[in-house]
């Protein structure tokens, strides 16, 4: 059975989270919670957190265990840029796109 869990509008670049992501594709959550524990980049804390509530949900809704689960899936899709301006010389202006992300991680059983 599988399992989502999805966040959406996390304030940090696609390009930057999907570094995290690829350390965690296809392995067990267990073993996913070790290595975000021990990453320094700043999306790991939030894919952590993420991973934590998809096992929870996992756990309490439809009585799965935990060491049978492993990360099928982990999508980081592009969400909405918030454009600002930042004051250049002359009296110009430069546009400045912020972009977040939208990150789904989808869990299934080792053994059916």
């Amino acid at each position: 059975m599988i399992v989502k869990a999805k966040l959406s509008y996390l304030r940090i670049a696609p390009r930057k989270v999907r570094l995290v992501a690829d350390l965690i594709r296809k392995k067990p959550v267990a073993e996913a919670e070790r290595i975000l524990n021990f990453t320094i980049k700043r999306g790991a804390k939030d894919i952590l957190k993420l991973l934590k509530s998809a096992a929870a949900s996992a756990r309490n809704d439809f009585h799965l265990e935990e060491s049978n689960l492993y990360l099928a899936k982990i999508l980081i899709d592009e969400g909405p840029k918030l454009k600002r301006w930042m004051p250049r010389a002359r009296g110009s202006a430069s546009a400045i796109q912020k972009k977040t992300s939208h990150i789904t991680i989808i869990l299934d059983e080792i053994e059916k």
